[in-house]
C-alpha cells in the first residue's frame, strides 16, 4: 500500500477520533507515523505538533462561532504552558528514541484510562479560578504538548472542568485555544526537525484529519457517546502496549 494512501487513512481515522470524542484522537497520530509512515520517534512528535496545529485551529473555529470558547481565561491558562512547551520541544530531539517511545506508550495508556473513567468521576470544581492549580496545570500540559507532539486534550479538558470550573462544552472549546498556542510554542523551537518534515506525507495526513473531523461529529450523534469512548480506550490501550514493548526490546 502506498504511502500516500497509509497517511489517508491514518488521518481519517485520527480526525474521526478528534470530532466524535472532542480530543485524545491526536494521540494516534504518532504510533501512525511511526509504525505506518515510517517516521523515527522525533520526527513523528513534530509532524504530531504539525497536524495538531491544524486541526485544532479548525475545531476551534468551529467552536468559536458557537460560543464555546472564553477567551480572556484561556489565554492565561495557555500563556502558563507556553515556555514549558518550548522548552520540551527544544529537547525531544536530544532524547533516546526509545524514552521518547516509551514516555509517548505511557501518556496513551493515561488517555486510555481517562477515558475509561465514568463521567461522574469528573466535578466541577468551585466557582472561582484557583490560579496556582491553573498555572500548574497549564505549564504540565504545555510541556507535555512540547514533548511528545500530542495535543493533550484529555488533559485540558478534565483540568478546566475541575480546576476553573468550566461547562464540558466551554471546556472542550477553550482547550482547543491552549492546545493551539503550546503546539505552536514548540513548532517554534524545532526548527530543524520541521525542516526534514516529509510535506508529501504530513499534507494529505492532515487534509484527511480535518474532514475526518467533521465525520466524526456527525458519527457522534448516532451512537453512544460512552460506547464510542470505550472503544477508542481499547484501541488505545493496545497502541501503548505495542509500543512500550517495542521499546523495550
Amino acid at each position: 500500500m502506498s504511502e500516500l494512501v497509509l497517511a489517508l487513512i491514518a488521518g481519517g481515522v485520527v480526525g474521526l477520533a478528534l470530532g466524535a470524542l472532542g480530543g485524545g484522537g491526536s494521540v494516534l497520530a504518532v504510533p501512525a507515523l511511526i509504525y505506518l509512515l515510517g517516521f523515527t520517534p522525533a520526527a513523528a512528535t513534530t509532524a504530531a505538533l504539525l497536524i495538531v496545529v491544524a486541526t485544532s485551529l479548525t475545531a476551534l473555529y468551529g467552536h468559536a462561532r458557537a460560543g464555546n470558547v472564553r477567551w480572556r481565561t484561556g489565554a492565561l491558562f495557555a500563556a502558563a504552558g507556553l515556555l514549558p512547551a518550548a522548552v520540551a520541544g527544544a529537547l525531544a530531539g536530544r532524547l533516546p528514541q526509545p524514552l521518547l517511545t516509551a514516555a509517548f506508550a505511557a501518556v496513551a495508556a493515561a488517555a486510555a484510562a481517562r477515558m475509561l473513567r465514568p463521567a461522574r468521576d469528573l466535578p466541577a470544581g468551585p466557582q472561582g479560578a484557583r490560579p496556582a492549580q491553573a498555572a500548574g496545570a497549564g505549564a504540565g500540559l504545555g510541556a507535555l504538548t512540547g514533548l511528545l507532539g500530542v495535543g493533550g486534550g484529555f488533559l485540558a479538558v478534565p483540568a478546566l472542568v475541575t480546576v476553573l470550573a468550566f461547562e464540558m462544552q466551554a471546556a472542550i472549546g477553550t482547550s482547543l485555544l491552549v492546545i493551539s498556542a503550546n503546539s505552536l510554542a514548540s513548532l517554534a523551537t524545532r526548527g530543524a526537525t520541521t525542516a526534514g518534515v516529509d510535506w508529501t506525507v504530513i499534507a494529505p495526513f492532515t487534509g484527511a484529519a480535518i474532514l475526518g473531523a467533521w465525520d466524526g461529529k456527525r458519527l457522534a450523534t448516532r451512537i453512544s457517546g460512552p460506547l464510542l469512548q470505550r472503544t477508542f480506550a481499547v484501541v488505545l490501550l493496545a497502541v501503548a502496549a505495542f509500543m512500550l514493548t517495542d521499546a523495550l526490546t
